[in-house]
């Protein structure tokens, strides 16, 4: 049985707005206080999720989730009708209500595990919520994401949920931003390779600078989960020199594609001894494994941070080879897009690039990986997903109307008081799972 792997893209909020919240993601810090446009970001969202659909890809949406979030805000002790609350915590926090109201749940990368069903005992395609806990307005996250991917995979004949795990640092989960999975056939089986910042139980080294979010201590929880084996399942730490330069998931570091690794020459830790790990697991498969590492000499640290040139997405096209989708950041740095020419042109697997204008997000921190969640389907599972949350022509024309319509194209965090935006977001809200077909999945539906 043949194999896809489908990308399913976040769809960017009406409050997509420019924070800093994120610390120890440079971009996301620097742009703090600039004017946002969430129309522009969410229609540069669709551009690329319509794009790669008419290349023939598996393409799907995720939708964004209810912000501010008034329940939290009610939970913390803020009261009243909507409009005094937010007035109320506007006067006494502005920063609160910022995090409240962040969009940052388009970067679907962070929303979940994934283990298809090749890899699972069961046979099940298996699917575990990241909680986030790292960064508050994040870790409020987990209990929508979780209904929307229950709400897409539904099917419980063919896919497993999980709820996030518990909110303490020990288990610090950042999502599929730090997982890779290796191997040929998206169908078959294949090594997955979970990488982690720091070890709470007796761990060698750990950044000084800035938090390493995944422990591997989460990594092995839902490797338990999932029912993976041990022969087939790799953990690997990130390197922490380049955590404290801001590499904050270890998709700004390195990217994976079926048997092929892009990533950078100081991107893990021990990183010869963890990518022979890796082989050895691989070659148990038939599968061998093709590491591109870019040399520090070709590309600093600090230039594939301000590039994301690794927070990509490799794509493999009908022919076989493979496609490599970068923002348009990476083109416009004269040695990453000098080394990304010399790379196609090497006659590896990679032979293609794509470029897309992805600024709105790219100024939050977050690129062209961090924009989608992969989820690798044999042709069964792909046949239960929800239809409606897949792209096309029709659904593409469907969603730029609706953000025409509901979307703001100028956004301050002076803004985030205003009753109108609340109620704006809600319709639009309440009109896309309409669209999507999710039913009742946000708060102020039930």
């Amino acid at each position: 049985m043949s194999g896809y792997e489908v990308n399913f893209d976040g769809l960017v909020g009406p409050t997509h707005h420019y924070a800093g919240l994120s610390f120890g993601n440079e971009a996301s810090t620097q742009h703090q206080n600039s004017v946002s446009n969430p129309k522009l970001a969410a229609k540069q969202g669709l551009l690329k999720m319509k794009a790669l659909a008419d290349l023939g890809f598996q393409q799907g949406v995720l939708p964004p989730q209810e912000r501010p979030h008034l329940p939290m805000l009610r939970r913390l002790g803020f009261s009243g009708s909507d409009e005094t609350v937010l007035a109320q915590v506007m006067r006494q926090s502005p920063r609160l209500l910022s995090a409240l109201s962040s969009a940052s749940c388009m970067w679907t990368a962070n929303a979940a595990t994934v283990s298809p069903s090749a890899d699972s005992a069961d046979g099940k395609v298996h699917f575990t919520a990241a909680n986030l806990n790292n960064k508050f307005h994040r870790a409020i996250e987990a209990e929508t994401t979780t209904a929307v991917l229950r709400a897409m995979f539904s099917d419980d004949r063919h896919f497993a949920h999980h709820e996030a795990l518990p909110q303490v640092a020990l288990f610090g989960d950042e999502g599929a931003a730090n997982h890779n999975r290796l191997g040929g056939d998206y169908a078959k089986r294949s090594v997955q390779m979970f990488v982690y910042g720091r070890q709470e139980f007796g761990g060698e080294t750990a950044p000084t600078r800035y938090p390493a979010r995944q422990t591997r201590e989460a990594s092995e929880a839902i490797a338990r989960l999932h029912q993976l084996d041990e022969q087939h399942t790799v953990f690997v730490q990130q390197n922490p020199a380049v955590i404290d330069q801001g590499v904050f998931h270890n998709d700004v570091i390195a990217v994976s594609n079926q048997n092929v690794l892009f990533h950078h020459q100081q991107a893990f830790y021990r990183q010869q001894q963890a990518l022979d790990d890796v082989r050895r697991k691989m070659a148990t498969l038939d599968s061998e494994l093709v590491a591109i590492e870019v040399p520090t000499e070709r590309v600093s640290v600090a230039d594939a941070v301000a590039t994301y040139l690794f927070n990509s997405q490799i794509l493999t096209k009908p022919n076989g080879k493979m496609m490599i989708v970068v923002p348009e950041e990476s083109r416009q740095h004269a040695g990453v897009w000098r080394y990304l020419n010399d790379m196609v042109g090497s006659g590896g697997p990679i032979d293609e690039i794509r470029v897309f204008d992805l600024r709105e997000s790219m100024r939050n921190g977050g690129g062209p990986a961090c924009l989608r969640l992969r989820v690798a389907l044999n042709e069964q599972e792909l046949r239960a997903v929800n239809p409606r949350v897949m792209m096309n022509g029709r659904l593409f024309a469907t969603l730029n109307e609706w953000v025409d319509r509901h979307y703001r194209d100028r956004l301050t965090q002076d803004d985030l008081v205003d009753p109108l935006l609340l109620r704006e977001g809600r319709e639009a809200l309440d009109s896309l799972t309409s669209i999507l077909g999710l039913g009742a999945i946000y708060p102020f539906q039930r």
